[in-house]
């Protein structure tokens, strides 16, 4: 079987490394914060161009925080894309403030910077990007918008590790990045884990303190904070993988470039769209994302061969039951919807042989050859 993403490869790639820092955490016993998640915490700062990093638990933590630590508050309004995974627009709700949904890029899959304008009105305060997939979104024009309009702009990077914007590390290009370290992610702990990369010491520091029960002194609260630390493993942990990070990126792009070579004449007979590096990006692939309009029954041919795939996403947010009352309907936003219909996640880790690219793509080619996916065609 060839999995979807295979983290004990990686694993076996780094087990000495991995297995003397968590040793490490163990020896010290300092298993919530402490010196490797401050290690980590410094070196990721260096490693996106921010000034201060901060650790917490989750992605969607991150968000939250940022959100909250950037002052926001009910009533006040984010723009997000319909297009993402939940926790974008989850993490602007737990922090009381609103999303407002804005439509796709078609061809990026990206937030649709055509349409931010029109999304904006007297409550709105921020614009949230997502760098989904792994590749930048368009920010050019959503940083000349948010300062025409006296807005925030806070990234999402949950999926765009080393991800490059006309040749800058995203996360630290807005007022505050969020990252997630989700093990599948190009850069995952051993667990959950999240960062906030920010050049303003004010929100690092509103962070630090909302993670920590509010606490920068033992039983000293000078707000009302919560338990959003990252743990001792969990910093020990992904210091290690930092340093391998960029070589695993690069893995990425060039099994990329392989399915490209390999499934190029698909797209050309229309059968398959891939994904496309735009202009300004360095893309990073936490994610190698096709479009067909015969998704589940590829799908379906593909696990019958022994590959797994993913669908990201299947449901566009705005669509969500927890959504409802937002009042949204199946086409608002067509581009978003019409993608959650047709993507197809193929198997994407650094770790990936030739050999398995060339199986997957020798699958997909016999699903697209086949009278019974051509009867539906």
């Amino acid at each position: 079987m060839i999995p979807f993403v295979d983290l004990q490869a990686q694993y076996r790639a780094i087990k000495t490394e991995v297995d003397a820092a968590i040793q490490r955490v163990l020896d010290s016993t300092a298993f919530i914060l402490g010196r490797e998640v401050e290690a980590f915490e410094a070196a990721f700062a260096e490693y996106v161009g921010a000034k201060f990093c901060v650790g917490v638990n989750s992605g969607t933590a991150a968000i939250q925080l940022v959100v909250m630590a950037c002052g926001l508050r009910a009533g006040d309004e984010v723009i997000v894309p319909a297009n993402s995974f939940f926790a974008t627009a989850e993490g602007v709700s737990t922090a009381g403030a609103t999303p407002v949904f804005v439509n796709a890029d078609p061809v990026s899959y990206n937030l649709d910077v055509t349409r931010l304008e029109a999304a904006i009105t007297p409550r709105t305060r921020a614009i949230m990007p997502v760098h989904l997939y792994g590749q930048a979104a368009d920010l050019d024009p959503i940083f000349e918008l948010a300062a025409r309009h006296n807005l925030v702009v806070i990234e999402d990077a949950a999926q765009a590790h080393g991800s490059l914007y006309k040749g800058r590390r995203v996360g630290a290009l807005g007022r505050a990045g969020c990252f997630s370290f989700y093990p599948g992610k190009n850069l995952g702990a051993y667990g959950e884990g999240g960062a906030v990369v920010t050049h303003d010491a004010e929100i690092a520091r509103r962070v630090r303190l909302l993670r920590d029960h509010g606490s920068e002194q033992k039983y000293r609260h000078e707000i009302v904070g919560y338990n959003f630390r990252l743990e001792g493993i969990q910093g020990a942990v992904l210091n290690v993988k930092l340093n391998h990070l960029d070589s695993w990126n690069d893995l990425r792009r060039a099994h990329a470039a392989r399915y490209g070579s390999l499934l190029g004449d698909l797209e050309a007979g229309g059968a398959l769209k891939l994904p496309r590096e735009m202009p300004g990006a360095h893309h990073v692939y936490h994610l190698y994302v096709v479009q067909t309009e015969e998704r589940d029954r590829l799908q379906q041919q593909l696990a019958d061969a022994g590959i797994q795939t993913g669908i990201h996403y299947p449901v566009p947010i705005h669509l969500q039951p927890a959504y409802a009352e937002h009042g949204h309907r199946p086409g608002d936003f067509p581009v978003a919807e019409r993608l959650a219909g047709c993507v197809l996640s193929l198997p994407m880790f650094p770790e990936l042989t030739a050999a398995q690219i060339e199986r997957v793509a020798s699958a997909i080619r016999s699903a697209v050859n086949s009278s019974l996916f051509a009867a539906r065609a």
